[in-house]
């Protein structure tokens, strides 16, 4: 492999990663603002999804990006679920759903 083969492929890699930070980042972002609309925190949601991992410093700086729920997006939550699957994060698109079915029930 040439030098410049070996750059090239080195940049797509780069890119790949950089764009599925990105979109993670996004990901993130669609969870805080879904539970500052639900009036709920995302960290306490987030530990119990993962009680044995620490609070990722990201959600902890996107939970700042959040608007007041009358400011904000409103966010489908199977979106969200479907997002958050996509990123392999299954328990706490469980914890959503779950979340999401107690809102449901106390508005009846």
């Amino acid at each position: 492999m040439s030098i410049i083969e070996n750059y090239d492929k080195k940049a797509q890699e780069e890119a790949v990663i950089k764009y599925y930070e990105e979109q993670e980042q996004t990901m993130i972002l669609l969870f805080c603002q879904w539970c500052t609309n639900h009036e709920l925190d995302p960290v306490t949601l987030y530990k119990e999804a993962y009680p044995e991992q620490l609070v990722p410093k990201q959600l902890e700086e996107l939970k700042q990006e959040t608007v007041e729920k009358e400011a904000g997006l409103d966010i489908d939550t199977a979106l969200l679920i479907d997002v958050m699957s996509q990123f392999n994060n299954h328990d706490l698109a469980f914890v959503v759903s779950r979340y999401d079915d107690l809102s449901k029930k106390q508005q009846k």
